[in-house]
């Protein structure tokens, strides 16, 4: 399958920000949820990458559904810490990048799904 466009770069420049903000929290010694969300937050890119070499449609198709999960959980470790003021971060930025990237990998997998039952 071929580069899938902006969610490539999207996705590894998101990858980055939650690195940086993995180091953030374990300054201010939070350590459990920093841990899920590196975990959930690179793993995006790295599904996304991986739908690039995919064997075949439904292949790419199963490979970003993943992406999109880790998106959603990555989504829900952020608000854990918004909402559960843990520590003294503000991630409203971090959120509303990940909200974008399950925007388009929703959009992919239904747009995928879609044109393989054509």
């Amino acid at each position: 399958m071929k580069n899938n466009g902006p969610i490539y770069s999207k996705s590894f420049d998101f990858a980055i920000t939650i690195i940086r903000l993995y180091k953030i929290l374990i300054g201010n010694k939070e350590y459990v949820i920093s841990k899920q969300l590196l975990r959930s937050g690179t793993a995006i890119g790295a599904n996304v990458n991986e739908a690039s070499a995919a064997e075949s449609r439904n292949d790419f198709k199963h490979k970003m559904s993943i992406a999109s999960k880790e998106a959603r959980e990555t989504y829900y470790w952020l608000q854990l810490l918004e909402k559960g003021n843990l520590v003294d971060v503000n991630v409203g930025q971090e959120l509303s990048e990940c909200d974008e990237l399950v925007r388009i990998l929703t959009s992919i997998v239904k747009t995928t799904s879609q044109s393989s039952t054509l």
